[in-house]
């Protein structure tokens, strides 16, 4: 990460000729927001002086107290590439504050700070994340729509001519690199018109800032190319759906506090710990991973993601999977987490998990190493292998029970997240798909 001064943004939007500045921010529902100002107002917004009415986001606030400031951090300061030809144009990620200067608890990378404090607290320095997000590519109609035509026929790593997105993917992976990132792998994923884009890890907040300036880079360079990217967990009926697996890892300052090299497969009781937490709470905290109605159409056996909560290093198809890389690389791989999951709430309530079984000194269940997804039930219940919830509904429900992942969110996110989800629940629930009519409009 570039360390910036208030000066050195000043000189580089000079010498750029910068016109205008968007402070970003990410409402509870992971949705990316921004403020634009005209490069007029930069001091301004560099001494914390930019407000917002927080009453007309999602989640926020009453509209009697909506007074909310934008506090920008100096090192996620980029210009977005594309924007050349029309007046160039920067950005800023930001925290949220009340006018008191305090961290507001509605906003969700401020959120993720205070749970990094509590990991510090136990001695540990940094929280790594290694994302591995996936989306779909469809073609836009001739309004600008998107539509449900795929624009290849590829698989798993195709090169063009099957792979059509090769080009539109080549585009998103050089503006990403004009901005910093540091891109390890591109490549076609499993089913027709999925892609994948591998980044290197980061420090949690970074990370999280990475994957929602992703979303965006891959939507805006799609659209250039008249197609339409989605982070949709499961767009298409028959094929994968796009997953999000999360790479992690805790430091204790340069030193992987995952290996032991005098371990049982070289991982440290820390980490068998920190995934026998994640074990424990993965049903408190799925609603966050995965978020929406239709991430539950993703987690269903067949498809390569993960349903079954168990953990192995020697198969794909458990919730956990321990990569084979020791040393600092040491990591566990954590497969439920889908595309649409806020970052930054997913990052908290993952961590809150993990430490609970380090303070409590957990204990994970025994690996898995044979395909769960050959397994019958009776197999399964003899191995101890639960699965996760299989709807937005019971994820919910687990929620309201888990206590610690209740305290990761804090109330003022958990009350305005659930009232969310439930709405969005009974609205699916309450809905006639076209499903139904084509199994029972003429029978019955």
């Amino acid at each position: 990460m570039k360390h910036y001064t208030k000066e050195d943004i000043i000189r580089q939007v000079e010498v750029e000729n910068v016109k205008f500045i968007r402070l970003q921010f990410t409402d509870i529902l992971g949705t990316i927001k921004n403020v634009e100002i005209p490069v007029s107002q930069l001091e301004k917004a560099l001494d914390n002086k930019v407000m917002f009415d927080g009453s007309s986001i999602e989640g926020f606030v009453r509209i009697e107290e909506s007074d909310m400031y934008l506090r920008p951090d100096f090192n996620t300061f980029v210009i977005f590439p594309w924007t050349a030809e029309k007046g160039r144009v920067a950005r800023f990620i930001c925290d949220i504050t009340r006018p008191d200067g305090t961290p507001f608890e509605g906003d969700p990378r401020s959120n993720l700070k205070r749970v990094l404090k509590e990991m510090e607290e136990l001695g540990f320095t940094s929280f790594n994340l290694g994302p591995e997000p996936e989306f779909f590519l469809f073609k836009l109609d001739e309004k600008g729509h998107p539509t449900l035509e795929l624009n290849d026929s590829g698989g798993y790593f195709d090169l063009a001519p099957t792979d059509l997105g090769e080009n539109c993917r080549r585009d998103i992976v050089l503006e990403l690199e004009g901005m910093g990132f540091e891109i390890e792998a591109s490549h076609h994923e499993v089913a027709p018109g999925q892609h994948e884009i591998d980044f290197k890890y980061a420090n949690a907040i970074e990370a999280c800032d990475n994957i929602q300036t992703f979303k965006l880079v891959v939507k805006t360079i799609a659209a250039q190319h008249g197609l339409h990217a989605t982070f949709m967990p499961k767009p298409l009926y028959g094929v994968n759906g796009s997953g999000m697996h999360f790479n992690l890892s805790l430091f204790e300052g340069s030193k992987n506090a995952f290996y032991d090299e005098n371990a049982e497969l070289q991982l440290s009781q820390t980490a068998r710990s920190f995934m026998a937490g994640i074990i424990k709470h993965v049903h408190g905290f799925t609603a966050v991973t995965n978020p929406l109605v239709n991430s539950y159409k993703r987690l269903v056996p067949g498809y390569e993601a993960p349903c079954y909560i168990a953990w192995s290093a020697q198969n794909r198809s458990p919730l956990i999977r321990i990569p084979a890389a020791r040393g600092l690389s040491t990591r566990i791989e954590l497969r439920s987490v889908d595309p649409a999951a806020n970052p930054y709430l997913a990052m908290a309530v993952i961590l809150a998990s993990g430490l609970d079984g380090i303070r409590n000194n957990l204990t994970p269940p025994d690996a898995v190493d044979q395909n769960i997804y050959k397994m019958s039930r009776n197999e399964r219940e003899l191995n101890g292998i639960d699965s996760l919830p299989s709807s937005l509904e019971f994820a919910l429900i687990e929620l309201e029970m888990d206590h610690i992942v209740r305290e990761a969110l804090g109330d003022h996110i958990l009350e305005k997240f659930t009232t969310a989800k439930e709405l969005e629940w009974n609205k699916y629930r309450t809905r006639v798909h076209n499903w139904e009519h084509e199994e029972y409009l003429r029978m019955y």
